[in-house]
């Protein structure tokens, strides 16, 4: 949801509330209120689940060790695994065509994290490498 706030007043108002809700950044509050000659943009989303620490470790250490039996770095087989989850695009640059992942990990939801770890696991075990299963912590 998007609020755009045209009017000094109302713009103000809306720095005081935020002021009130979390006093140790007024200076920053105020320098931005200072700085805000046309206005301000207000964006309200609703509060992800990021993932978590261990499930990036898990996920980063089964990663380097499929990437080195595959003979890849961990950054070649992780960006296989992003745009194998998530879909890619094809795009085209000076350097000719690039593909990218549509998602980026470390944007990614705990739900969506777990994709990708499942992706690493489902690829490995299809090639004939073994991961040790996910811990009972980190299953969904």
């Amino acid at each position: 949801m998007r609020f755009d706030l045209k009017s000094k007043d109302a713009t103000l108002d809306l720095v005081l509330t935020l002021n009130r809700q979390f006093p140790d950044r007024s200076v920053e509050l105020r320098r931005f209120c200072n700085n805000a000659k046309n206005g301000v943009s207000m964006d309200l989303l609703r509060t992800k689940e990021w993932h978590t620490r261990k499930q990036e470790n898990f996920y980063r250490n089964r990663c380097r060790d499929f990437a080195l039996w595959l003979n890849l770095t961990e950054a070649e087989l992780h960006h296989v695994l992003l745009c194998k989850c998530f879909g890619s695009e094809e795009v085209q640059t000076k350097m000719g065509p690039r593909v990218r992942p549509l998602e980026r990990s470390r944007t990614a939801s705990k739900a969506r994290f777990g994709e990708l770890i499942d992706t690493l696991m489902a690829m490995s075990k299809e090639m004939g490498y073994r991961i040790s299963p996910l811990p009972p912590e980190l299953e969904a």
